[in-house]
């Protein structure tokens, strides 16, 4: 059993490679919502399995991606029987902008974990904030309620920001520790 189970959507793989150095940083399997919003059959059982589930989505016109939203409809059944309850949740976001809204898509995650009777962590970095900061250095986007990334639009998966998927390898770290 894995106890960590990061769940995502990624709609051109900027996403993915997140949750791949979240899953580096956590020691968590990886579950990969697919295009039309679905799930392997297998997955529900590693999410029931798993002590802490990971959300992740891109942020598409200020919020979760519809491939998501559709999975997150599914676990009505999972919510119904209170299956998720007490389990610890996190979440992280990729945009193209710096801002875009991500904040949106993270409080969709939190309420989404709440409804399930989750326990909610943040990222528990600080921001990188000062003159002296730099576009790598660690949670550079300054969020605290969860990772948020960015990728240029026209950047390929291999020209992410390295300092944000350092950033994303740190969160994963911080959820292992929390089961610790």
């Amino acid at each position: 059993m894995n106890e960590i189970a990061i769940v995502f959507h990624s709609g051109y793989g900027h996403t993915r490679e997140v949750a791949k150095a979240v899953a580096e940083g956590s020691g968590g399997c990886l579950i990969e919502i697919d295009q039309e919003g679905q799930l392997p059959d297998a997955a529900w059982q590693t999410l029931a399995d798993a002590r802490l589930i990971v959300m992740g989505s891109p942020t598409y016109m200020g919020g979760a991606s519809w491939q998501f939203k559709r999975f997150a409809d599914a676990s009505s059944k999972v919510w119904f029987g209170q299956g998720w309850k007490d389990k610890i949740a996190a979440g992280f976001t990729n945009s193209a902008s710096m801002n875009g809204d991500k904040h949106s898509t993270l409080h969709y995650f939190m309420t989404l974990a709440m409804q399930h009777g989750m326990l909610w962590v943040g990222s528990g970095m600080m921001p990188a904030n000062t003159k002296a900061s730099g576009r790598n250095d660690l949670n550079y986007l300054g969020a605290f309620a969860g990772l948020m990334t960015t990728t240029p639009s026209d950047a390929s998966t291999e020209e992410m920001v390295p300092g944000d998927l350092e950033t994303a390898r740190a969160f994963g770290k911080r959820l292992a520790a929390v089961l610790s």
